[in-house]
């Protein structure tokens, strides 16, 4: 039983990545069932406890961690904490992410490294981590925002790209690895999406807002989904893509 509150009936999420402002509107989309008990985890403590505020007005029962994706060394025992406190996970959404700096070769590669650190090396790390909890409690759902990007990384972003289908094919290979263990992986791949990260760039074709990622990311729940996209006719789009020869490919600016 969580140390939380009992009786909620609601199931207890896990957030890394926990000011995420897709993360935060699944948190919602599942409230609308019964109010979760929830843990946010992030780098921004004053991001993370306006959202624990927002939470908690809407009938969750929150805590909130502060971990850097970037310091690995600390994740075992910060989500252990979580963990410990909340009394286990029923869900894990893995919402961490930076977008870096657009347009072919990085003129700061340090900073394009850091995108790979994060959203690669930390991100995925994290999923390990949450992954080898979730199996050592006989199950659990890991849901792990990926993108569309990572289907065939662009010349638009190739640092966010590469990362994400870093992270998209870790999470997929353990999906098949611990599909036995009662862990499920659901890959969520968003196209653009309008949130802070987003703010002020042209808006690329089926874009959507968290709130539309949150539903379909509820739905794809309670369907079994290991898969899901948004908007779903990006799948098409994709597949399209990924067949395109590389001459007429590199030629896709965004």
């Amino acid at each position: 039983m969580s140390s939380l509150r009992a009786g909620t009936g609601g199931p207890r999420v896990v957030v890394l990545g926990g000011s995420s402002e897709i993360a935060l509107a699944i948190v919602d989309e599942l409230a609308r069932s019964a109010a979760p008990e929830v843990a946010l985890i992030g780098r921004d403590a004053q991001r993370l406890e306006v959202a624990a505020q927002e939470l908690r007005g809407a009938g969750c029962a929150v805590i909130t961690r502060e971990l850097d994706a970037r310091d690995t060394g600390a994740h075992a025992a910060v989500l252990a904490s979580a963990l410990g406190e909340l009394g286990g996970a029923d869900i894990v959404v893995l919402a961490v992410g930076v977008l870096g700096e657009p347009g072919g070769l990085p003129a700061d590669i340090d900073a394009a490294s850091d995108v790979l650190r994060v959203n690669a090396l930390g991100a995925g790390s994290l999923l390990m981590h949450a992954a080898a909890r979730l199996r050592a409690a006989d199950g659990g759902t890991l849901v792990v925002l990926s993108s569309v990007a990572a289907e065939r990384p662009r010349r638009a972003n190739p640092a966010y790209g590469a990362s994400k289908a870093a992270l998209d094919g870790l999470a997929q290979a353990l999906g098949d690895a611990l599909h036995d263990d009662g862990v499920r992986v659901l890959v969520v791949r968003p196209g653009f999406v309008h949130t802070r990260m987003t703010r002020g760039l042209q808006a690329a074709p089926f874009a959507s807002t968290p709130q539309d990622v949150a539903r379909a990311v509820v739905k794809g729940l309670e369907g079994g989904a290991r898969t899901v996209w948004v908007p779903a006719k990006l799948r098409y789009a994709m597949l399209a893509m990924r067949m395109l020869p590389r001459s007429i490919f590199r030629r896709i600016e965004r």
